[in-house]
């Protein structure tokens, strides 16, 4: 069952100016002119989101060691037609977004996000979110649970998100839209000991 996590009520829609009155150790967010807010990731949920960021962006984002072509950032604040949501993760095609706005927020709608899932965001995650991203044409989202060690890999077809894949556990997987590069699962859960560097790595940062 999805137990939903805090909705202010105020008894009006929220404004932005409201979002901005939520203490910071808070992830504020407004879905269907509602104030929802949730605490700050939890350890695990950071393990999750700093090694899932590590291993896209150096292949596909400024690392260069890989297929290249996109933009990829934790945490981007959206403005989306009237909803502002903040996903774990999202990430930009460079030939639509080559250059980063000016503004506190980004405008245009992302072509993949990661949501990492908890139980205290797991009913918005799944259902007001998700429904978002799909009415602004987010081609590719990914759910990532650190408790139950799952990669959930959803694709939008004809408006409607279809699962193209559960990965669960610690095996190397490949999903799309980043599937030109193998994906360590282990290594996004807290209990798993991190690998070495590789050897070409480490003579990065010894020289």
């Amino acid at each position: 069952m999805l137990l939903p996590m805090p909705q202010v009520i105020l008894g009006r829609p929220a404004t932005y100016d409201d979002l901005v009155a939520v203490p910071d150790y808070f992830v504020a967010e407004i879905v269907d002119h509602e104030l929802w807010t949730s605490p700050r990731p939890s350890p695990r949920h950071a393990v999750a989101a700093g090694e899932l960021g590590a291993q896209l962006g150096w292949p596909f984002g400024s690392g260069g060691r890989g297929p290249g072509g996109w933009r990829i950032l934790p945490e981007p604040e959206l403005h989306i037609g009237p909803h502002v949501v903040v996903p774990d993760m999202a990430g930009w095609r460079l030939e639509r977004m080559p250059g980063v706005p000016t503004t506190a927020w980004f405008s245009l709608a992302p072509d993949w996000i990661c949501e990492i899932v908890s139980p205290s965001t797991v009913f918005l995650d799944r259902t007001k979110k998700l429904r978002v991203y799909a009415e602004s044409g987010v081609a590719h989202a990914w759910l990532v649970d650190p408790i139950l060690r799952s990669l959930e890999v959803l694709r939008l077809d004809a408006g409607r998100w279809t699962t193209l894949d559960m990965h669960v556990g610690d095996g190397v997987v490949r999903a799309a839209p980043f599937d030109a590069v193998a994906l360590e699962l282990g290594l996004l859960w807290a209990d798993e000991p991190p690998h070495p560097p590789a050897p070409d790595v480490m003579s990065v940062f010894a020289s």
